[in-house]
């Protein structure tokens, strides 16, 4: 049989979905059904005087409406779950509605529940709120001074909290021989999937049982909060996740408005639909990055980098998200160091509060914005030394021999060999060739520049022996269920979240080969917290390295005890069994065999087992790994500027990417496609605009800018393969590497387009009129 692993199989998924039968939020039907819609703050800042529903509930079809006080004693804050160490965190609590003030645009004030979706956004319009408009903080480098206005009136200078990790004296840096000092502007993104966020509740009160459809990137997660929220036993709330176009990190926190539609059911004993409008996901669905980077890179004229100090001030929004503040600000401070051997680090973080939508982690989550700020820094250090930046890098790296390695921060990178990639690339590329090519354009008056990036990711989220140093409390493991049934026939559980990667596939790869059966007899189950024991759901690329060790090993089990039914009913010992492409056979005695089947049914029916043993074909395995995963790379971008309007055409883009095994090179170049172009949005398009008071600028795709496929060029794609040595499969993420990589990689490429203008940095995103005033203002001082 052909190995699965490392092939490239067409994903399984696709039919349901391209035939348009896929099951999404807003498909769900169900009879009874009422549609909520929610009234939102369009104030960034204000007191609540006084609201006025009267009108509204004459509205017709008009069921209930309910306001944070209605509300206030019977449903719970939302609580922030992963929370930053050793910060003095002051965490603000969040209710599902506006009690007395709203503290930004797109807070919750009321929910209007009744017949008909339009109806009741016709309602929603009837409602009289009396605002008294507050001063807002906005820029959290503002926000943190003296007289700023306070977000939360008991929270000091409005810091959630101080963070530090590593140590670097003054000396280190002032007596080095060379200082780069910059200050990195990672704004404000907007996740945008193309499904947006949807709750369904439906309660039955003869049972008691609450279940809740709902676009999450962790179902697991949101039952155990939501049960909290709403005081209901875990054992009576049932989360499900249906088909789900898309989250990139804005579907991993329970939100305040799933918790108002689970309560809505469960008091009004109906179900409850609430489907989020495209502008309202831009003002109340989480935000990404934000964050503001000043750096210190100290080393000697030779090259060798010495020292790094890093300062980062985050917005946080006006609440804590649920999982942003212990993951991408964490995540950032000890992955400060990228792929390089730097001997002393320091990283000092504010994470701050603001009058703006709350920030959590977005594809990348924290390792996009260190790889920007070290990318950047080794880029400008090298044109100060007049260093290629590709010998500067390579200069630089941690070797391969010292693997695994620990950086400056404390953390063990699990494998890595940072030269393979680089040299694939630059091979593929062919370096120097383009370098002349660059310099011949240039003399034709071109502006063509060359920008790359060397990457190293911290991902695969589940170790408990080390997840308390990203603020997690407790590891993050995952589970997986097998169960073979009498016909051979296979069905898997596990706790990932799939919204689109391909897990089904993948995951079927796996157990394929595993068990020796055809990929079209294993069915997996997911996203449904009744069926699944428990989970912790799709985000930071864990689904392979961690869920996907978790179905190894279970598969693993399933074949150690078919070996032993076998042995048993062909009367040897166990180890005289071989067993390979769905046949244990008895070895050097050809034709003393049982397939697969025939023992899924002997051990189903359980007439011959050997003594001691249990019924079925089915087992369970935890996997918990040793370490996280670490990901690396190398991605070369070549860009051309329009000197007269500022515009950039991307006219190459290639990456070359270790993941450690790659399960299937077509999943895996999907889902570096799909990084790739979420990271050079940001660098050339996308930002979150919001006014000096509070007022959101960017509410739709009007005003906010998505990137297009024909932005882009053929993306060149390969892969080389370390094995990591923490999971089963050897398997590493792969779902945020071009994120990561891509965003420094253009900036690089755009910056080297304007050297002849002696451009060194523009702040994203890079838009034609910000690079063509650059050019302007270097003409100037030419």
């Amino acid at each position: 049989m052909t190995k699965k692993v490392g092939a490239r199989i067409k994903r399984k998924e696709d039919p349901k979905l391209l035939t348009g039968n896929g099951y999404f939020g807003d498909d769900i039907q169900l009879p009874g059904m009422l549609h909520a819609v929610i009234l939102r703050s369009p104030h960034a800042h204000a007191l609540i005087k006084n609201i006025n529903v009267d009108e509204a509930l004459k509205a017709t079809g008009v069921v209930a409406i309910y306001t944070g006080k209605d509300l206030e004693g019977k449903i719970g804050r939302i609580p922030s779950s992963w929370l930053v160490p050793d910060s003095n965190l002051k965490e603000a609590s969040q209710y599902p509605l506006a009690i007395n003030r709203v503290r930004y645009v797109g807070d919750g004030i009321a929910l209007v529940i009744g017949d008909g979706r339009y109806a009741m956004r016709d309602a929603l319009d009837l409602i009289d709120v009396d605002y008294e408009v507050l001063p807002v903080s906005v820029k959290q480098k503002d926000a943190m001074s003296e007289n700023a206005p306070l977000v939360h009136d008991d929270i000091e200078n409005n810091i959630a909290f101080h963070w530090k990790a590593g140590e670097v004296d003054d000396k280190d840096i002032d007596d080095a021989e060379v200082v780069v000092r910059a200050s990195f502007n990672v704004q404000r993104v907007a996740p945008s999937p193309m499904e947006t966020r949807s709750a369904i509740g439906q309660y039955n009160p003869g049972s008691g049982d609450l279940t809740l459809w709902c676009s999450s990137q962790n179902p697991h997660i949101h039952r155990m909060v939501l049960s909290e929220v709403l005081d209901i036993s875990e054992a009576k709330l049932r989360v499900i996740v249906p088909d789900m176009g898309g989250g990139f990190g804005g579907k991993i926190g329970v939100y305040p408005d799933e918790a108002l539609i689970g309560y809505a059911a469960r008091d009004l004993k109906r179900p409850v639909k609430w489907v989020e409008e495209r502008n309202e996901s831009f003002s109340a669905s989480n935000h990404g990055r934000d964050e503001i980077i000043d750096v210190e890179l100290a080393g000697k004229r030779d090259g060798t980098l010495t020292a790094l100090r890093v300062k980062n001030t985050a917005n946080m929004g006006a609440y804590l998200s649920t999982m942003g503040p212990g993951v991408s600000t964490i995540d950032f401070g000890l992955m400060i160091t990228g792929a390089y051997d730097i001997p002393k680090a320091s990283c000092e973080t504010f994470g701050v509060y603001t009058n703006t939508t709350p920030t959590d982690a977005y594809r990348g989550a924290g390792k996009p914005e260190s790889t920007y700020q070290i990318e950047r820094a080794i880029s400008l250090f090298a044109k100060e030394i007049g260093m290629d930046p590709i010998e500067i890098r390579r200069k630089n790296f941690a070797k391969k021999e010292d693997f695994p390695y620990t950086n400056a921060q404390g953390l063990v990178y699990d494998s890595g060999d940072y030269e393979k990639p680089l040299n694939k690339a630059l091979e593929m590329i062919d370096y120097q060739k383009l370098r002349e090519e660059q310099e011949a354009k240039r003399k034709e008056g071109k502006l063509v520049g060359i920008g790359m990036s060397t990457y190293v990711e911290l991902c695969g989220f589940g170790p408990s022996a080390v997840a308390g140093a990203i603020g997690f409390q407790g590891g993050v493991w995952e589970n997986s269920t097998v169960r073979v049934h009498p016909s051979g026939k296979v069905n898997v559980y596990t706790g990932t979240s799939p919204h689109g990667q391909g897990h089904d596939t993948t995951f079927s790869q796996i157990v394929a080969d595993k068990l020796g059966i055809p990929m079209e007899d294993i069915e997996f189950v997911f996203n449904d917290t009744r069926a699944i024991s428990m989970g912790w759901g799709t985000y930071g690329s864990r689904s392979v390295a961690v869920g996907g060790g978790a179905v190894s090993m279970a598969a693993d089990r399933i074949v150690d005890k078919a070996k032993k039914i076998a042995a048993h009913e062909l009367e040897v010992s166990v180890e005289d069994i071989d067993f390979s492409d769905g046949v244990f056979q008895v070895k050097g005695v050809p034709g003393q065999q049982r397939t697969f089947k025939e023992i899924a049914k002997s051990a189903n029916f359980a007439w011959n087992l050997p003594a001691d043993m249990e019924p079925s074909l089915e087992t369970q395995a935890f996997f918990d790994p040793s370490n996280f995963v670490y990901p690396f790379g190398t991605h070369i971008v070549v860009v051309e500027v329009d000197k007269d309007t500022g515009e950039i055409d991307i006219q190459r883009y290639l990456a070359v990417d270790d993941v450690g095994r790659v399960i299937n090179p077509l999943t895996s170049e999907g889902q570096v496609h799909g990084g790739i172009a979420q990271g050079v949005g940001q660098a050339l398009w996308e930002g979150i605009v919001y006014s000096n008071t509070g007022q959101l600028l960017s509410g739709s795709f009007m005003d906010y800018a998505m990137p297009k496929a024909r932005f882009f060029p053929h993306i060149e794609t390969a892969f080389t393969e370390t094995l990591s040595p923490v999971n089963p499969l050897g398997a590493k993420g792969i779902g945020e590497t071009g994120t990561t990589a891509s965003i420094p990689a253009v900036m690089n490429a755009v910056v080297d387009a304007l050297e002849p203008y002696g451009v060194k940095d523009i702040e994203m995103p890079l838009t034609p009129e910000k690079v063509w005033r650059a050019i302007q203002n270097g003409r100037e001082s030419l």
